[in-house]
C-alpha cells in the first residue's frame, strides 16, 4: 500500500506535463535569467570524462546541460515513472528504477546527482545511504534543492486566501507549501552531513517576475498535488485558486508585476573526492 507522499508523487509525475510548465515557467520569468541547471552544474568540479547517475532524471534538463559542458562524460539515467523517461531526449543508459534499491552495482559512479528529489522521499537517509554505496569513494554527490525561505510571497497570499475561505479563521491553518522542506538547503546540509565527510552548498538568489496573471496561476496549478492536501477540511482548492487569482491581479494592476523570490542552490557531498580532494590531500 502506498503512503500518502508516494501518492502525490505518482500523480504529480506520471507524467512529465506539471514538471514541464514549472521549467518552462522558471525559464521564461526568472530574473537574473540564469540557467539553474546549468550554474548547479558549473558548481560541480568535473574532469569531463565521469560516470554520472542521474537519480530523478525525469525529462533529461540535467542531460542536455551535461552534453553540452562535458561531451565526454557516460551518463545513465534512472527513473520511478515510465512516462518521464519517454520524455527524455536520450534513450540509451535509462533504467527504470526506484532510488530504494538502485540497480547498479557498489561503488560505480563517480557523480551522482539526485536533483530536486529527495524531498519527495519517505526515508530521505536510506536513499542517501543507497546513493553512496553506489558512488566510488571518491565520488560526489550533487543535490539541488530550495531553501525553506522559497517563494515566501506566494506562501503569504495563500495564506490570505485560506484565512478568508475557513470558518475558523484559519488561525492553525498550515499554509500549503511545496513539499521541500523535509530536504531544503538548511537541513539538507545537516542531513547530507551525517553521510559524508564534507558537504558545501551554493545558493542562487533569483524571482519569478509576472507581468501578467495567467503564467503565475499556471504555475500554481501545476503544484496542486503536492499542496491540496495540507489545506483545511472546509477549504476547497478551486476557492482558493479563485482568491488567489483577485489578489494576483490587484498586484498586477496596482505594482505592474508581481515578484516572488526564489532561493534555490546546490549541495555538494564526498568523502574524498572533488571539492575537498585537495584539502585532503594538505592534512596529510
Amino acid at each position: 500500500m502506498m503512503t500518502q507522499q508516494q501518492e502525490i508523487v505518482k500523480k504529480q509525475y506520471s507524467t512529465d506535463e506539471y514538471l514541464r510548465i514549472r521549467q518552462e515557467t522558471h525559464d521564461k520569468y526568472t530574473v537574473p535569467n540564469v540557467n539553474f541547471s546549468e550554474w548547479a552544474l558549473k558548481m560541480t568540479p568535473w574532469k569531463g570524462d565521469e560516470r554520472v547517475l542521474d537519480v530523478g532524471c525525469g525529462n533529461g534538463i540535467y542531460y542536455t546541460k551535461i552534453r553540452q559542458l562535458h561531451p565526454n562524460v557516460q551518463y545513465f539515467g534512472v527513473d520511478l515513472f515510465e512516462k518521464m523517461l519517454e520524455a527524455h531526449p536520450s534513450p540509451a543508459n535509462l533504467t527504470q528504477g526506484d532510488i530504494w534499491t538502485l540497480p547498479f552495482a557498489n561503488a560505480s559512479f563517480d557523480v551522482v546527482m539526485a536533483n530536486h528529489v529527495l524531498f519527495h522521499i519517505d526515508d530521505i537517509d536510506h536513499s542517501i545511504k543507497e546513493i553512496r554505496r553506489v558512488l566510488k569513494p571518491t565520488g560526489v554527490i550533487m543535490t539541488t534543492t530550495n531553501s525553506i525561505q522559497n517563494m515566501q510571497e506566494l506562501q503569504v497570499l495563500m495564506r490570505r486566501a485560506i484565512v478568508l475561505l475557513s470558518r475558523s479563521g484559519g488561525a492553525n491553518a498550515r499554509t500549503p507549501s511545496s513539499i521541500n522542506e523535509a530536504f531544503a538547503l538548511e537541513n539538507g546540509t545537516r542531513i547530507l552531513a551525517r553521510h559524508f565527510y564534507a558537504v558545501v552548498r551554493h545558493d542562487l538568489p533569483s524571482a519569478l517576475v509576472f507581468q501578467e496573471t495567467e503564467p503565475a496561476m499556471a504555475y500554481l496549478e501545476s503544484t496542486r498535488e503536492m499542496r491540496e492536501g495540507n489545506l483545511p477540511g472546509d477549504v476547497e482548492w478551486d476557492d482558493v485558486m479563485v482568491i488567489m487569482r483577485q489578489q494576483i491581479n490587484q498586484l498586477v494592476k496596482h505594482l505592474g508585476e508581481l515578484v516572488i523570490n526564489k532561493q534555490n542552490g546546490v549541495l555538494l557531498a564526498s568523502n574524498e573526492g572533488g571539492f575537498i580532494k585537495e584539502f585532503l590531500s594538505r592534512k596529510k
